[in-house]
C-alpha cells in the first residue's frame, strides 16, 4: 500500500507535491489543536519542551534541507557558493522582520496592550492567530521551494529530501496547533472555537507552499536564493518567537533539551532518509 501511495505521489506535478506536503503539515497543526477537545489546560512544562523541540527542528531543517542544498547548487552553477546563500538568508530574515513590523499581532501569553504591528482594534484572539499565521509562512514556503527544487534534477535537491522536510515541519506543527488552541480554551472559548482558531493558524502553509514551488519552477536561477530565503525566515521565527516563548515560564533547561532533541531528530531524518 505504501509503495502505491509513493508511486502516485511521484506522479504528481511539483506543485501538486508541494500542495500535498503542506496539506500534511496543516493537518498536523489541526491534530495538535484537536487536543483541546480532550484536555482543558495544557501542561506548561510539556508545552515548553515541545516548543523547544519545534525550534530544534526548524534550526536543523534550515541548514540540512535549505542552506546546504543552496550552497551546493551555487557551486554546481559556477557561482561563489556563499553569495546566494548569504543574500537569500538575509532577505528572508528582513522580510519576516518587516512583516512582523507591519502585521498586527500579539504573542502568546502577552496582554493585548503589547500588540505589535500597525495599530488596530482587532480582538486579542485574532491578533494571536495572526502572529502564528505570520510565522507559518516560511514553513510552507520552505516545503514548496524544496519540491520545486527537486523538479530541476539537481543532486542536492530530491523529492525524498523535500518529503523529509515536510515530515519535520509537520512534526513541529503539532505543538504549534496546541499552543494556540489551549490558551484560547483557558480564556473561556468553546472547544470547537478554540480548535477552529488553532488549525486556522496553519492554513497559510498550503498557499505559501504552492507559491514557492511555482516560483522556482518558473525561474531556476532563483533556486539557491529561494532556499536560503526560507532558511533565513525560519531562523528569524525561532529566535524571535519560539525560543523566547519556550524559555518564558521557568522551564528553560527542559526547553533547551527539547530543542536539542528536535535538532537531532530532524538531522537524522534528513541525513538518513533525505
Amino acid at each position: 500500500m505504501f509503495t502505491d501511495l509513493w508511486t502516485r505521489f511521484l506522479e504528481l506535478s511539483p506543485v501538486g507535491q508541494a500542495l500535498a506536503g503542506t496539506l500534511f503539515t496543516w493537518g498536523l497543526t489541526a491534530l495538535g489543536a484537536s487536543l483541546v477537545f480532550f484536555v482543558r489546560q495544557e501542561n506548561r512544562k510539556l508545552l515548553d519542551v515541545m516548543l523547544g523541540f519545534t525550534g530544534g527542528v526548524m534550526i536543523a531543517a534550515s541548514f540540512w534541507s535549505l542552506l546546504s542544498p543552496a550552497i551546493e547548487m551555487s557551486e554546481s552553477l559556477g557561482r561563489l557558493s556563499w553569495v546566494p546563500a548569504a543574500i537569500g538568508f538575509s532577505l528572508g530574515a528582513v522580510f519576516l522582520r518587516l512583516a512582523d513590523f507591519v502585521t498586527p499581532h500579539v504573542h502568546l501569553k502577552a496582554p493585548i496592550e503589547t500588540a505589535e504591528g500597525i495599530p488596530t482594534r482587532l480582538e486579542r484572539t485574532t491578533l494571536l492567530v495572526l502572529a502564528i499565521t505570520l510565522h507559518n509562512i516560511p514553513e510552507g514556503l520552505a516545503v514548496g521551494v524544496a519540491f520545486g527544487a527537486a523538479a530541476h534534477g539537481l543532486e542536492s535537491a530530491t523529492v525524498a529530501t523535500a518529503v523529509v522536510l515536510a515530515i519535520g515541519i509537520g512534526i513541529q506543527n503539532f505543538p504549534e496547533g496546541m499552543a494556540v488552541s489551549m490558551p484560547l480554551r483557558r480564556e473561556g472559548f468553546s472547544p470547537a472555537k478554540s480548535f477552529w482558531y488553532g488549525q486556522l493558524s496553519g492554513a497559510v502553509e498550503p498557499v505559501a507552499g504552492v507559491l514557492g514551488a511555482a516560483a522556482v519552477l518558473t525561474w531556476q536561477p532563483i533556486l539557491p536564493y529561494a532556499l536560503a530565503f526560507a532558511a533565513g525566515a525560519m531562523i528569524f521565527v525561532v529566535v524571535e518567537e519560539v525560543i523566547p516563548e519556550a524559555q518564558s515560564s521557568g522551564n528553560g533547561d527542559a526547553a533547551t533539551m527539547g530543542l536539542v532533541a528536535g535538532f537531532v531528530v530532524m538531522m537524522i531524518l534528513d541525513v538518513a532518509l533525505g
